[in-house]
């Protein structure tokens, strides 16, 4: 007899929404897509608060939804909570940063691929969409605060980015930037940080399946908040590695140094993988509290994905991959 053991990401099939059910939803938010409103600020989030509409966009959201990355252990995030409640130090360095981040223009936006790669070009944000099909993922997501949250995200794998670039034999790392434009984002004014923000990843972590660019979430475009128009997304490593708002990714052989290992590097690090048994110089990472929850929920080694990744690290060992 054989039998079929779930992935820990999987969920089964009698809790899956009906077919008809699916339809229908994508039906009524190409409706209804960008009227979700905070009460009493009259300022809509989601799509109307964070990117224009197009014809494109009514087309690709809500993606399909990927089967086989769905959460089985924990509730998807309220929308409004999680897109009010964010980390974009571009702007300021509280968690209501949602109303500052309207400022940032994203369209156009193009995003330059170059380093080791066969051919270095620069790429329009919506020529890319249109080269590569864009899913739906349920993913949690672990800050190295304490705190976490369950999206849907929209996105593409990695991996489909880094088959574009075509990298060069000699490539081992690549190596993330965001914008920098201190005059919409006045966090850009603090001379004291390294500005643009910069993350790094290995070639072999950028390709893991579940390595994901994020280009929307709960069905919409992405609001600038979360990072738009694409953000990385690596749910096995705390939050600070999934760098927002992308304008360029360079394959390289040389290990990349990130924002904050270059602020405090006695602090974080450039693995920065989830381990509870491993805590922060000045707390304990053992526990985490869930956006919405005043229940704390033990952290999962890689954040529940220890299936999917723990091969990366295979032969290594030591606290700095976890910090």
């Amino acid at each position: 007899m054989l039998i079929k053991m779930p992935k820990s990401w999987e969920i089964s099939e009698n809790r899956t929404t009906p077919e008809t059910v699916f339809a229908n939803r994508r039906a009524f938010m190409r409706g209804v897509i960008g009227a979700a409103t905070i009460a009493g600020t009259g300022v809509s989030l989601g799509q109307s608060a964070a990117y224009a509409a197009t014809d494109d966009d009514t087309m690709r959201y809500p993606a399909p939804r990927n089967p086989a990355f769905q959460d089985a252990d924990r509730p998807i995030t309220d929308e409004k909570l999680a897109s009010t409640y964010n980390n974009f130090y571009e702007f300021a360095s509280h968690k209501q940063i949602w109303q500052a981040a309207q400022a940032l223009p994203t369209d156009p936006w193009t995003i330059k691929i170059d380093g080791l790669v066969t051919q270095p070009r620069t790429i329009d944000f919506d020529d890319l969409l249109r080269k590569i099909p864009i899913e739906e993922r349920i993913y949690r997501h672990r800050c190295v605060e304490r705190w976490s949250m369950t999206v849907p995200w929209s996105g593409f794998p990695m991996r489909k980015l880094v088959d574009l670039a075509e990298p060069l034999a000699g490539a081992k790392f690549v190596r993330f930037e965001t914008f920098h434009n201190p005059e919409i984002a006045s966090g850009q004014r603090q001379f004291w940080y390294p500005w643009p923000y910069v993350e790094g990843i290995t070639l072999a972590e950028a390709q893991n399946d579940l390595t994901f660019l994020v280009t929307g979430a709960y069905g919409k475009p992405l609001a600038k908040q979360f990072g738009a128009p694409l953000r990385l997304a690596l749910p096995w490593k705390y939050g600070f590695k999934s760098i927002k708002s992308i304008v360029r990714i360079s394959f390289t052989d040389e290990r990349p140094v990130s924002f904050w290992e270059q602020t405090n590097n006695r602090e974080y690090g450039f693995w920065a993988n989830v381990n509870p048994n491993v805590p922060h110089p000045r707390w304990s990472q053992a526990v985490e509290e869930p956006l919405g929850s005043r229940d704390r929920v033990p952290t999962l080694l890689f954040n529940g994905y220890e299936e999917q990744v723990a091969e990366l690290y295979k032969g290594m060992s030591g606290r700095s991959l976890f910090m």
